[in-house]
């Protein structure tokens, strides 16, 4: 049988190309299937707790095992809900290319690798942190069990409850710190847990359509997109005032207050324009800065506590 030239002479540097191309395939499939920015989120919500109960640097052995155990947890509980939703998923214009949907990936694959990524760092850390396991297990059962199986396919409060894993990340990296119970750090879980319904539901505005063929309640789903405008301007202002109040505690100051106090005001604006204009435009607008208001939070309070424990008076 002859071979096309193309077949028969492959270069080097076209080999390389190939194999280049796969391992970004693969990188890209995993990512999704793991949903890293959202993971990447949760990790740098554990690592503000753990600045907030450290009031400062809390050394590097407390910092890699948030990070590690953290990243391995919420990634885990990650796959276990594409694992779950992935016929719901094929129903949706969003979400019906990701690798369990479109065969790339083995389901039962998934299953047993998101399980073994849950168990292992809420069983690895059980025996010398047993608020860590317990706060690990927590964010992982909230998500799965609680809002992905029980509450996301029954009732347009599926996020607001759900809304406690991210604050569950919050306490893991207190607890890291052996500081979870400090009050700083409960306030930052109280944040993200108001936080969270604001951006998730800019989300199901933007993307209405899909979350009714899919059959889930999400309230932009059951009500107008003027009145989930009102529920995300609640949500969000309550978030942004217990963010704001939280410059009262010790260990922040001012360089976490001024680019918070920037951040809160950018977002109750983007939020009227959406309340105004209830569009799929502003909607994106808000779901954008909602990750990116997080993040800066949580970036502020980590810088916060940093300065504020080497120059008190900032």
């Amino acid at each position: 049988m002859s071979l096309s030239p193309i077949t028969e002479h492959k270069s080097p540097r076209h080999a390389l190309a190939q194999a280049d191309s796969g391992w970004r395939l693969t990188l890209r499939r995993v990512s999704i299937l793991f949903k890293s920015r959202v993971v990447s989120l949760l990790v740098l919500a554990a690592v503000g707790g753990l600045f907030l109960g450290a009031r400062g640097w809390p050394g590097v052995g407390p910092l890699a095992l948030i990070v590690v155990a953290g990243g391995l947890a919420a990634s885990g509980a990650a796959g276990l809900n594409e694992y779950i939703e992935r016929g719901a998923d094929a129903l949706m214009g969003r979400t019906r290319r990701r690798p369990l949907v479109s065969g790339q990936v083995q389901a039962r694959w998934v299953l047993w690798v998101g399980i073994a990524m849950v168990l292992v760092p809420v069983l690895a850390t059980l025996p010398f942190n047993p608020a860590l396991s317990f706060w690990l297990a927590a964010g992982a059962i909230i998500y799965v069990g609680i809002y992905t199986v029980w509450l996301k396919p029954r009732t347009l409060l599926n996020i607001v409850i759900g809304g406690a894993a991210g604050s569950a990340a919050v306490m893991s990296g207190g607890a890291a710190g052996g500081a979870w119970r400090d009050p700083a750090v409960i306030a930052l879980a109280l944040l993200v847990f108001l936080w969270t319904p604001s951006h998730f539901w800019s989300l199901a505005i933007l993307y209405r359509e899909d979350y009714a063929k899919a059959r889930f309640p999400m309230l932009p789903v059951k009500t107008t997109t003027r009145r989930s405008a009102y529920w995300v301007l609640l949500h969000t202002g309550a978030a942004g005032l217990v963010a704001l109040l939280m410059a009262l505690f010790p260990q922040l100051g001012w360089v976490y207050v001024v680019p918070v106090g920037l951040a809160t005001a950018d977002m109750l604006v983007r939020n009227v324009r959406l309340l105004s204009q209830p569009t799929p435009r502003h909607a994106r607008a808000l779901f954008i800065s909602s990750n990116l208001y997080l993040m800066v939070v949580l970036l502020a309070v980590c810088l916060g506590t940093l300065v504020r424990s080497q120059w008190p008076g900032l």
